[in-house]
C-alpha cells in the first residue's frame, strides 16, 4: 500500500497545473517525506529582488501536505488547516528547495514540518502545517459559471 500511496502523489503532482505553472519540481517522494524545488526566476521575486515570501510559504505547504499525503490512511483527505512560515534568510537566486516531512499523523489530526533551502544548504525558512483529516466524499461536479449553460440544457 505505501508504494500506492507515494504513486498517488506523483500522478497528483503532474495534474496540478498551478505547480506546473510556477514551475515546481517534484524531487522525492518518501513515506512521510517529500521534497520540492523552484528555480527561482525574475516572477518569482518580491520589490527588494529575493524570494516571495508567498512562494516560500506554497513551496512549504507544497512539501508539507504532499508529505501527509503520503500516510493518510484509505478512505480519508486532509485538509491544511493552519501553516507557519518563520523566513530565516533570503533567496536571492537559484534553486530553492522545501523538505516536507510528516511528524505525527493520527487519525482526525496531524502535524508536518518543512525546511526551505537553498543551493547552498542555507535554512531561509521553517514551516510547521497541522491538518484536518476528514472521511473522502463523492467528488462534486464543478461549479457553474454564471451564464453557463448547465449539463441538462
Amino acid at each position: 500500500m505505501a508504494e500506492d500511496a507515494l504513486e498517488d502523489v506523483r500522478q497528483r503532482f503532474a495534474r496540478s497545473q498551478f505547480h506546473n505553472w510556477i514551475g515546481m519540481r517534484l524531487e522525492r517522494v518518501e513515506p512521510g517525506e517529500v521534497s520540492v524545488s523552484i528555480d527561482l526566476e525574475r516572477r518569482h521575486l518580491n520589490l527588494v529582488g529575493v524570494a516571495h515570501g508567498g512562494l516560500v510559504a506554497t513551496l512549504a505547504d507544497t512539501a508539507t501536505g504532499l508529505a501527509y499525503r503520503t500516510v493518510l490512511r484509505p478512505g480519508t483527505v486532509h485538509l491544511t488547516s493552519h501553516l507557519s512560515v518563520t523566513f530565516l534568510g533570503p533567496g536571492h537566486g537559484g534553486r530553492i528547495t522545501a523538505r516536507g516531512r510528516v511528524v505525527k499523523a493520527g487519525r482526525r489530526f496531524g502535524y508536518a514540518e518543512a525546511d526551505v533551502v537553498d543551493e547552498r544548504e542555507t535554512l531561509l525558512a521553517r514551516a510547521a502545517a497541522t491538518f484536518t483529516v476528514l472521511p473522502e466524499r463523492a467528488s462534486a461536479p464543478p461549479p457553474q459559471r454564471a451564464g453557463a449553460p448547465s449539463a441538462d440544457q
